[in-house]
């Protein structure tokens, strides 16, 4: 009787296994940064009044408590300020995109980041001319709190695509 253990295997839940997900994706929120910062300071101001009444006589309680607390409040309103909302999602972003740079637009990709000291959410979209093989590009950065570009760069296409043939670079059979 062999009764052989199978080695373990690391294995992702069903539910966060991307390459079955059909539908879309909904990007997290930054304004959810208000929690943590609300937590920095309720407990620094909790560490402040301990420090307070405590005062200087106590064993247990030292200007250490002083110092961690007003760091927390100092970490908990930056937490508060940075909690921008996005209100923008990337199908708007997209369109405003779209409508700056001014050719008909073909593919297109977005990607969300941040900028500055307290991280405004702002689209990156790169777009691509509707032809075929796409004769322009452009780099886009729509503000995800208000929607407004913040910057914008469109170039022809410096990409050599003379070599492919159209169902090479389609995919599609030209016939079709």
């Amino acid at each position: 009787m062999s009764s052989e253990v199978p080695d373990p295997v690391d294995q992702l839940p069903d539910d966060l296994v991307a390459h079955g997900y059909v539908g879309p994706y909904t990007f997290p929120d930054n304004k959810r940064r208000r929690i943590p910062g609300l937590l920095y300071l309720g407990v620094g101001a909790a560490c402040l009044a301990t420090w307070a009444v405590a005062g200087g006589g106590s064993v247990l309680v030292n200007r250490g408590f002083a110092g961690l607390g007003v760091a927390l409040m100092v970490v908990g309103v930056y937490h508060v300020l940075a909690a921008y909302p996005l209100r923008i999602d990337e199908t708007d972003a997209l369109a405003s995109a779209g409508r700056e740079v001014g050719f008909a637009v073909g593919h297109a990709s977005a990607q969300l980041s941040w900028r500055g000291v307290r991280s405004r959410p702002t689209w990156r979209i790169l777009l691509y001319s509707a032809d075929e093989p796409p004769t322009k590009r452009g780099l886009v950065l729509v503000d995800g709190v208000d929607g407004s570009v913040v910057d914008h760069f469109v170039e022809d296409n410096p990409e050599d695509w003379s070599e492919y043939t159209t169902a090479e670079i389609t995919g599609r059979n030209p016939v079709e």
